[in-house]
């Protein structure tokens, strides 16, 4: 028992698929798509952290990052076309740095009623090694610089790079924030052991993250749509038995390249246009979820795992 205990950090639960109370979305819908364009920013010279170089090539890499500013320059714009003609809001993860550097991304994106979410100051500052004083700098921080700029209090985390602390999630649930972006385990939502309040994770996707498929993969641009509707067909399906979710992670800087955007729109337009799907925001899902299903959900868990 003592080496389970150390090969799992306890986050979650275990819960199998099958069996589970039925979850219904609004309006009878099967699937809950989110959609989360990635606003980032990478510094040319960040402060170095022991554990990960944010560069592959020595500094300065002006390749890599004039690369990554293609998003914020160009594709960003080409993006959100594409959503504003298919009527989808995104849930923006946010390197909050950006509403100073780029504030005119950030009003279009409040024009649009989008959501706001926190994916730490900048991609290029990451979390290991940080004690506790400079985990919560960073969360407020993050918390501050978005209601001054967009009037929203963030509701979600992805941590910058996908970089985490022991106390993360127990931090995160203490400042009032719902859901996390950083555990891939399941296809509908679930509950964080935190220490304290109530706290969820939402799916989002490592298979469905237009960087992985480009950059990991290596994959072309159609084949990056099939898979989109490929996925989302499964999960309509089991969507039937009980609602699941979907997430699309995207980068500026990769999906919005005239070669990628146009089988993207494809398969986006396909979703979309099933009137079984729920089009909305992770806020939108954790308010939903926690209204309706987290407290069934902690019961069902405690009777699934012995009473624990």
């Amino acid at each position: 028992m003592a080496d389970a205990q150390k090969s799992d950090p306890g986050l979650y639960d275990y819960w199998p698929y099958i069996d589970r109370p039925k979850i219904e979305w609004p309006n009878g819908a099967k699937v809950a798509l989110w959609v989360a364009p990635n606003i980032e920013f990478y510094e040319l010279d960040p402060p170095v952290n022991p554990s990960r170089k944010p560069w592959p090539r020595p500094v300065p890499d002006i390749l890599t990052y004039s690369a990554r500013d293609y998003g914020n320059r160009v594709g960003h714009w080409r993006m959100m076309e594409v959503f504003d003609r298919l009527g989808v809001r995104g849930s923006v993860s946010l390197n909050v740095a950006l509403c100073e550097h780029h504030p005119e991304i950030i009003e279009e994106c409040v024009k649009r009623n989008w959501e706001f979410y926190s994916h730490g100051i900048y991609n290029t500052r990451y979390c290991y090694n940080m004690d506790e004083a400079q985990e919560r700098a960073v969360i407020e921080d993050a918390i501050e610089t978005v209601k001054k700029h967009t009037g929203q209090m963030i509701a979600g985390w992805l941590a910058p790079a996908l970089t985490h602390t022991e106390r993360t999630m127990d931090l995160l649930a203490e400042y009032g924030i719902l859901y996390t972006c950083d555990l891939f385990c399941d296809d509908q939502p679930q509950p964080v052991n935190v220490r304290k309040g109530r706290f969820i994770s939402i799916p989002y996707s490592l298979e469905m993250n237009d960087i992985i498929h480009y950059n990991v993969n290596l994959g072309s641009p159609r084949r990056y749509a099939d898979i989109l509707k490929a996925n989302f067909d499964q999960l309509l399906e089991e969507g039937a038995q009980s609602g699941t979710v979907m997430c699309i992670p995207l980068h500026a800087y990769a999906v919005g390249h005239p070669h990628r955007i146009g089988p993207f729109a494809e398969a986006l337009e396909y979703i979309v246009s099933h009137e079984d799907v729920w089009v909305t925001t992770g806020r939108e899902i954790a308010q939903y979820y926690f209204e309706n299903y987290y407290d069934q959900t902690v019961t069902a868990i405690g009777a699934a795992n012995g009473g624990r």
